[in-house]
């Protein structure tokens, strides 16, 4: 999972391995398809977790699970696996009570790839924010559950 989220790092941001463990460990869903072709990796409202787009949506709603990062591999993209993880994780966040699904995506540097592929998920822009001392501009979105 290392290599692959270090070969995005643009988008997701570079981990440590000490840092990328602690977050598995911490995670409400921690998946991969195959011999880490793609992951996901999610925290619900009560995760320890200081993230600055984990804690804007933590000031306003009560419960949610947040998408802090998935990928990928080259290789591996055209069949399915980023759509695969994320019915995965909808489908467990529902039968854990959890109403919605958020994430957010770079604005600068900006993502059209993971533009297109939240908004055929029904993501719905909700809001903005300037992180990392003007580094990135990230847009939040959110996709409501099924009750």
């Amino acid at each position: 999972m290392l290599a692959l989220n270090n070969a995005h790092a643009r988008e997701l941001s570079w981990r440590e391995p000490e840092r990328l463990r602690t977050l598995i460990e911490r995670a409400f869903l921690a998946s991969r398809i195959g011999n880490i072709e793609a992951f996901l990796l999610a925290f619900d409202q009560d995760a320890d977790y200081d993230s600055p787009n984990f804690l804007w949506f933590k000031s306003r709603y009560r419960r949610f699970v947040y998408v802090d990062r998935i990928a990928v591999a080259p290789e591996a993209r055209g069949r399915g696996h980023a759509r695969t993880l994320y019915d995965d994780l909808f489908a467990r966040a529902a039968r854990a009570g959890h109403d919605r699904v958020v994430c957010e995506i770079n604005s600068e540097p900006p993502n059209p790839a993971s533009d297109a592929f939240h908004a055929a998920l029904s993501f719905v822009e909700i809001g903005t924010a300037v992180i990392h001392g003007g580094a990135k501009t990230v847009r939040y979105f959110a996709r409501e559950l099924a009750a």
